[in-house]
């Protein structure tokens, strides 16, 4: 009797540490899975599953770039229409416009909007040219009064030389000499005279004149000297723009 107590004793034993052995193996497989299953929850809730960032902040508004321009003044969709006054008013006068560049270009041409104009001007000594902010002549171009005959349109006019323009800021000069009818010589505007100098003094305005009695562009010009008579009456603020 207690042979077959203690065999039996003994299969049940064996039995429950099979169980037990076996029980194990399932809650480490369960174990394992449920880590597995918990890890790749947690890396699709991580950053690949973040939403995806805008790449711009949408329409920015027109660039120089965009019309195969290096720098401009303004957009010349949003250029007027204005008067080149009369040649009492503005002849022989340095009108300066200033442009400051964010990176360094190689400056070719000066591109001005010519609006309208007067073929029977007779005209003579009209320049561009760029002063940097120490107010020295850096570049020019060969006289440009056949060009303010012809062609009432936006046209790049050649500086004598190229230049490396570094990061700063330059200013445009216009020198107009000759005779013609007030009204029809015209060029296009970004900003109405009095109104584009706010905030700004010598010798940092934005728009201005220098100077009377001038048939070339000087060496240098005296930038602390810019004024706003001339720009008060109505001699409103050129586009230009750089290629």
């Amino acid at each position: 009797m207690r042979t077959r107590t203690t065999t039996a004793t003994t299969r049940l034993a064996v039995g429950l540490a099979a169980l037990l052995v076996l029980t194990g193996c399932s809650t480490a497989g369960e174990s394992r899975s449920g880590a597995a299953t918990s890890g790749a929850a947690a890396s699709a809730s991580g950053p690949a599953a973040a939403p995806a960032q805008s790449g711009g902040s949408g329409f920015e508004g027109p660039r120089p770039q965009d019309q195969n321009l290096l720098a401009w003044t303004g957009d010349p969709n949003d250029a007027g229409h204005v008067t080149a006054q009369s040649a009492a008013g503005v002849g022989g006068r340095v009108t300066l416009v200033r442009i400051v560049l964010r990176e360094q270009i190689t400056w070719s041409n000066i591109w001005l909007g010519l609006a309208g104009i007067d073929p029977n001007a007779q005209l003579a000594n009209c320049y561009l040219g760029v002063y940097d902010a120490k107010g020295k002549l850096v570049a020019t171009t060969p006289d440009i009064s056949p060009q303010l005959m012809t062609d009432a349109i936006a046209k790049p006019l050649a500086l004598d030389k190229p230049f490396t323009a570094a990061p700063g800021t330059y200013f445009i000069a216009l020198l107009l000499n000759g005779n013609w009818t007030t009204n029809l010589l015209t060029l296009k505007s970004t900003g109405a005279g009095i109104s584009v100098n706010a905030g700004l003094t010598p010798p940092q305005l934005r728009y201005s004149t220098l100077l009377t009695g001038q048939t070339s562009l000087p060496a240098n010009v005296n930038l602390t000297e810019q004024s706003q008579s001339t720009i008060n009456t109505g001699w409103a603020s050129q586009w230009y723009a750089i290629s």
